[in-house]
């Protein structure tokens, strides 16, 4: 059973909700998701807010907090996941933003990619450095990740 799978199952069980806020990953973790047959019980909606005025829209992100911190922060990715929480209605909410390459910067490098995890328990985020691995790759492995953290709040 994959994750998306493990996720479903266990959601339903104890009949959470989860919800996604995208960047990078452009719906790939929504996508992994609704893969799965019987997703409909608990995701409703996602959220795909490649620029900053969708991530201000869409989800509430502060543009002083974008000015600030840019879009690849974890205060970024904290405001994305409270405002899908919030805007889905939703028990668990994932939130990526992240350089995916290629390019990148001497401050936030190719491969970098902050997430935000809201749930009832409160509010987490971390910055993981996935490399210089190819755009593909550093999108297949930001997919992997927020899955896993989504598990993980199950």
């Amino acid at each position: 059973m994959n994750t998306a799978e493990q996720i479903i199952e266990k959601a339903t069980q104890t009949g959470l909700t989860v919800t996604t806020a995208e960047s990078c990953t452009g719906g790939k973790v929504a996508a992994a998701l609704t893969d799965v047959a019987g997703s409909s019980a608990v995701f409703e909606r996602g959220f795909v807010t490649y620029s900053n005025a969708a991530k201000a829209e869409m989800l509430g992100v502060l543009t002083a907090t974008l000015d600030a911190h840019g879009a690849v922060s974890e205060d970024v990715v904290r405001e994305m996941a409270l405002g899908a929480r919030a805007a889905a209605r939703a028990d668990v909410a994932v939130a990526i933003s992240g350089i995916a390459g290629p390019g990148g910067s001497e401050f936030k490098p190719e491969g970098r990619v902050c997430y935000g995890l809201a749930s009832a328990a409160g509010v987490i985020t971390e910055t993981v450095e996935h490399g210089a691995i190819g755009r593909a790759e550093v999108r297949a492995a930001a997919t992997k990740h927020a899955l896993d953290l989504i598990l993980s709040a199950l």
